[in-house]
C-alpha cells in the first residue's frame, strides 16, 4: 500500500488559519488539539479541519503548503470555498 501525503488547512477558534502536511491528518489533528504539534496551534486553539488535499509524495504536500502560505487570507477562504466547505 502506497502512504498518501496531505496538505491541510485548520480553522482556530480566534478565526485564523493554519496550514500544514502531513501523512495522517485524523492524527495530526489530535495532536493539534492537544498542544502536541505546532506552536501556532498551542497558542490559537484549532477548531475544525476546513481544508485538505491529497498528495503521492511528500514533496508534492509540502510545495502545496508552501504555495497556501503565501496565500491572503481572502485567496486561502477562496480556496476552502472551492474545495465545498462553506463554514469561513
Amino acid at each position: 500500500m502506497e502512504k498518501k501525503f496531505y496538505t491541510y488547512i485548520i480553522l482556530t477558534v480566534d478565526n485564523t488559519l493554519y496550514c500544514g502536511y502531513t501523512d495522517d491528518p485524523k492524527s495530526r489533528f489530535e495532536k493539534h488539539k492537544a498542544g502536541l504539534a505546532a506552536k501556532y496551534t498551542r497558542a490559537h486553539k484549532p477548531l475544525k479541519m476546513v481544508y485538505i488535499k491529497e498528495f503521492a509524495t511528500k514533496s508534492e504536500a509540502m510545495k502545496e503548503e508552501c504555495r497556501i502560505k503565501k496565500l491572503t487570507r481572502k485567496q486561502k477562504e477562496q480556496l476552502i470555498k472551492d474545495a465545498g466547505v462553506s463554514t469561513i
